[in-house]
């Protein structure tokens, strides 16, 4: 099975290709893109991430997509889907996450594509439910949740089980999305 390809007026959420590579360990090697962020990532550590999501993509399973600028075909980072990889009262779940590089951010790339993944995991992959969750000081990424229409509950903010006790990080918010999304 090949991956699929979401598309919106600007974008285009695509399989993940060797030329990304490079442009996505840069993105993940910034201090600004991953400052809520535990440690940015190596090299390695990206292209991990990268084949690793191809391939839940290949399989029809929630992962995340390569995200270029249709217009342009520059690659910008990720949109997409994926399991948290860590227990929480709230997990199993899918999640709607994205990183961008600077250069992309202001411009509402990021509601734009998880509006369309969120509209591929209720649609083709049958999701009742979606969440999203940051750190608390993220106003940025939280700011996005409220774009796409997901509901915070306080009573549900929880310390992220992956940061260390007392990281300026630590405290999450979480958001969840039900039903199909509108447009």
């Amino acid at each position: 099975m090949s991956a699929p390809r979401l598309t919106t007026d600007r974008l285009v959420l695509r399989a993940w290709q060797d030329d990304d590579l490079v442009p996505f360990a840069a993105l993940n090697a910034d201090p600004e893109v991953m400052e809520f962020f535990p440690a940015p990532l190596t090299s390695d550590e990206a292209a991990e991430f990268a084949g690793r999501h191809q391939a839940l993509l290949e399989a029809g399973e929630p992962g995340v997509f390569a995200v270029e600028v249709a217009a342009t075909s520059e690659f910008i980072g990720f949109i997409g889907l994926a399991v948290p990889r860590f227990e929480a009262a709230f997990t199993p779940c899918v999640e709607v996450g994205w990183r961008l590089a600077r250069s992309a951010w202001g411009h509402g790339y990021a509601a734009e594509g998880a509006q369309a993944a969120l509209q591929h995991g209720f649609g083709t992959l049958g999701l009742d439910e979606i969440v999203s969750f940051t750190s608390e000081i993220n106003r940025r990424s939280r700011a996005v949740m409220v774009r796409l229409q997901m509901e915070h509950d306080p009573t549900e903010d929880f310390d992220h089980p992956r940061i260390a006790d007392g990281d300026r990080l630590q405290r999450h918010v979480l958001y969840r999305r039900t039903g199909a999304p509108t447009r």
